[in-house]
């Protein structure tokens, strides 16, 4: 039963919708709670309704369809985002997705990711922002804002504690009321304040009920927050009719089978129609307020440099960990650099699955780096071999058999090979996840290109598929096999499929004809009616010595080494969590390998959450761009050269060894997933072990240097105010954090946890001040209620969880 403060905030947000609602029948107001098809809402011209467009976001906004001639902006994924510190940062860039959302006719973009750094083994850690609530909540709040701002919907997700992959669908996470309270609740509550027009439920259950069901919808999201927007169920989440009663507002994708039989429940009385009617208003409100209602435009998005903004966001989330001196490099003396590593070459700009875009162009680090160093001898290395499965053809070396064009033709054909559909793509990585292609009735998918190899030797070619294929090469059957599914999750097995290939002798510039068959029929799945397949390359067996005696000779002939390393698909994705922390291949006997032969080795790790680097100390600097987003290689390219200042900070810890991480576990047991460790993960975890990390929570370095010069603090208004001196010889950016302390608390406390923040800029030898809030609630623990001990506590203010030169005294009365 809903309480009177949810039922006020609801009917004071809605009672103008009500005459709408008089006029829908049954079977129209069960119609629009459930999607019309994978990414729209059921359209009702009578009263005015067109359909609401829904897109996977967060990091960027695909649109309905997954399609490289439809390219969208790759913006930072959101570790990088909330290794920024810089909630303004995070306003620019929800307002920059809210532009591209409308640009592709989106109304709802599936965005943020909130959940938090529980576990660096989280397979979406990358897609999530921080290990700690506040940070987490206030660059949430701060993408809500700007998103909304804006006129199209977010929807901050998963609600709540979808913190791990494995096991996602069925897991039954027990995290016990005050770390729910203290930690995962937090983020969504920042995000709900700032005005959340939407929020998806999870997958996973909680103590035992699954989310789509259970009573956190309703307490505290309604009830004590005042949430009035649309919750949204993850693909599939909605089980049963039980989540009619639940405060679940939509089931998608739609129509949804479970609520098949809807109108017939709420006649027999199993169902309240009253039930359905609050969600259909709460619908219509979302329609209201993204323009889909007559009479209710929406807010035109602001005029945003995407592309700028994404280099920007990059500079400004990239964390400079380790540096002897040797950066910033001077771009203009000529000297010799020696580019290393596949992730050199070949970035990645962003996690796998749902969160994946198709941006128009990527700049790699090797691309950024020989822009910047015009004058400077740049030669590359590929080092060591990191990607797994095949990776799409060049599209330089596709030509299309119908058209001449560059790129590939695409048909799906029925049983007598008569074409239902087709499509020229210039690119042969295909998703189809709703659209207009008959996936649901085909027989076969077939791709068609003409390959004409630009070098000759051995390759391995073939398809990355969940389905049985064929590949013929001028006519010849090379391939006809199903590719083995490792797992259980479906959505891994789609998003990330594995495998299959034949070798081939390539001859540079001879074409070969490719024809590629996908079954698409008799598939015992849930997954009919959607495709993923890729015809494309596989790493050649290479022997690795030999890769790393070339990157050798390169680094003892340069003057500087810089090495790119980092994870690939198979590492870090939507669907399954990581087994450790090591990065893939022999990366890591590449780097020592190159730092003994060049002391001067500057290492950039690509990858979106913690990996052990066991060689940090035998290199000059360690620079962290995460997945960097588009324009990753440009970004790293301005910091290495100094036209930039590394801005980020660590949102998460980065330990040493995964044997030194005090919360890792991320696998159920007997299908539940108990959080032991209660309050204490992240940093709070490392305090309470008095483990040291490799680097702490907060860490960062920049191009300048800073003098801590005065705390005051005003318990009244609740504000701390804090100024530094930049005394380095150019401008700088510094990130003040300010941390609590009870050391006689009553109850189970952390050593310290995060109560405020701020950026700081100034110009050399300027001083700038921040003021941070300080809220009682920040300093609460919650107790069936929240609780605020009286008495005194100790704000420690720095740089970072371990680096705190100021401390003051907050005394409160309770």
């Amino acid at each position: 039963m809903m309480s009177t403060s949810s039922t006020t905030a609801q009917t004071g947000a809605v009672d103008h919708l009500r005459p709408l609602l008089g006029r829908l029948t049954l079977d129209e107001k069960v119609s629009l709670i459930q999607g019309a098809d994978f990414w729209t809402t059921v359209a009702l011209p009578s009263i005015g309704l067109r359909a609401m467009t829904f897109s996977d976001g967060p990091a960027g906004v695909r649109g309905p369809r997954w399609d490289e001639r439809e390219p969208s902006l790759n913006l930072p994924s959101g570790s990088a985002l909330a290794a920024s510190w810089d909630v303004d940062l995070a306003f620019r860039y929800g307002a920059a997705a809210a532009s591209e959302a409308r640009r592709k006719g989106v109304d709802v973009v599936l965005g943020p990711t909130i959940n938090l750094h529980r576990s660096p083994l989280g397979g979406r850690h990358f897609e999530c922002l921080s290990e700690d609530p506040q940070l987490t909540g206030q660059m949430a709040a701060g993408y809500v804002r700007g998103m909304q701002a804006n006129g199209v919907a977010a929807t901050p997700k998963h609600y709540v504690a979808n913190d791990s992959e494995t096991d996602r669908f069925t897991v039954d996470v027990q995290p016990g009321d005050r770390a729910l309270r203290e930690l995962y609740l937090i983020p969504f509550e920042w995000a709900v304040r700032a005005g959340a027009w939407s929020l998806m439920s999870a997958y996973n259950a909680v103590d035992g009920v699954t989310m789509t069901e259970n009573d956190l919808l309703e307490t505290p999201l309604n009830s004590e927050w005042g949430f009035d927007g649309v919750v949204v169920s993850d693909w599939t989440a909605v089980r049963s009719i039980d989540a009619v009663a639940a405060a679940q507002d939509l089931a998608m994708p739609g129509p949804s089978p479970v609520w098949a039989q809807l109108a017939e429940a709420v006649k027999d009385g199993r169902v309240r129609e009253a039930d359905i009617d609050r969600k259909v208003l709460r619908l219509l409100l979302l329609a209201e307020r993204v323009g889909a209602l007559d009479g209710s435009p929406s807010a035109a998005p602001a005029i945003i440099d995407g592309v700028a903004l994404a280099r920007q966001a990059s500079v400004e989330g990239a964390v400079l960990l380790k540096n002897d001196g040797i950066l910033p490099l001077a771009a203009e003396k000529r000297q010799r650099v020696a580019v290393i590593g596949q992730n050199a070459r070949e970035a990645r700009t962003q996690g796998g699955g749902s969160a994946t875009v198709i941006p128009e162009h990527v700049v790699s680090p090797l691309d950024g780096l020989r822009a910047a160093l015009a004058d400077a001898e740049v030669s590359f290395e590929i080092g060591a071999v990191v990607q797994e499965g095949v990776a799409p053809l060049s599209l330089d070396e596709m030509t299309n058999p119908r058209t001449g064009d560059r790129g590939l033709l695409v048909e799906f054909v029925d049983s007598d090979d008569n074409v239902l559909f087709a499509e020229d793509r210039r690119s042969s990585a295909l998703v189809y996840f709703g659209g207009d292609a008959p996936v649901a009735t085909a027989h076969h998918l077939i791709m068609r290109t003409v390959y004409t190899p630009s070098a000759s030797g051995i390759n391995l070619l073939g398809f990355a598929s969940g389905n049985h294929g064929r590949l013929y090469l001028d006519d010849q059957l090379v391939v006809d096999d199903q590719p083995v599914i490792e797992g259980t999750d479906l959505g891994a097995s789609f998003l990330n499929p594995p495998s299959l290939t034949a070798r081939i002798d390539a001859v540079e510039g001879q074409a070969i004809d490719i024809r590629a068959e996908f079954t698409m029929v008799g598939l015992d799945s849930p997954l009919v009616g959607v495709f993923s397949g890729t015809l494309g390359l596989a790493p050649v067996e290479t022997d690795p010595d030999i890769l790393i005696e070339r990157a050798v000779a390169a680094a003892t002939s340069a003057d500087v080494a810089v090495v790119v390393v980092g994870t690939n698909a198979k590492v870090e994705s939507e669907g399954y969590d990581r087994t450790d922390l090591n990065l893939p291949g022999l990366q890591d006997d590449l780097v020592r390998a190159v730092a003994a032969a060049n002391p001067r080795t500057v290492v950039v790790v690509n990858a979106g959450a913690p990996v052990s680097l066991p060689w940090v100390d035998d290199v000059a600097a360690v620079l962290l761009g995460y997945f960097g987003g588009q324009e990753f290689g440009a970004a790293i390219a301005d910091i290495i050269t100094g036209a930039e200042e590394p801005g980020g900070r660590l949102p998460t810890t980065w330990p040493a060894a995964l044997a030194d991480v005090p919360v890792v576990d991320v696998v159920p047991t007997d299908g539940v997933l108990t959080y032991t460790e209660g309050i204490h993960i992240g940093y709070r975890a490392w305090l309470k072990s008095d483990v040291p990390p490799a680097f702490p929570f907060g860490h960062g370095l920049g191009y300048t240097e800073w003098n801590w010069s005065d705390a005051t603090a005003d318990a009244d208004s609740s504000v701390v105010r804090v100024t530094l001196a930049n005394t380095g010889h150019r401008a700088g950016k510094q990130v003040v954090q300010v941390y609590a302390e009870r050391a006689d608390s009553s109850v189970d406390r952390p050593v310290r946890w995060l109560v405020g923040f701020a950026v700081a800029r100034s110009e050399a030898g300027e001083s700038a001040s921040v003021d941070i809030p300080v809220p009682s609630r920040a300093l609460a623990y919650w107790d069936d209620q929240w609780v605020v001990e009286p008495g005194a506590y100790t704000l420690r203010i720095g740089p970072s969880v371990e680096d705190l030169p100021l401390e003051l005294e907050w005394t409160l009365n309770g």
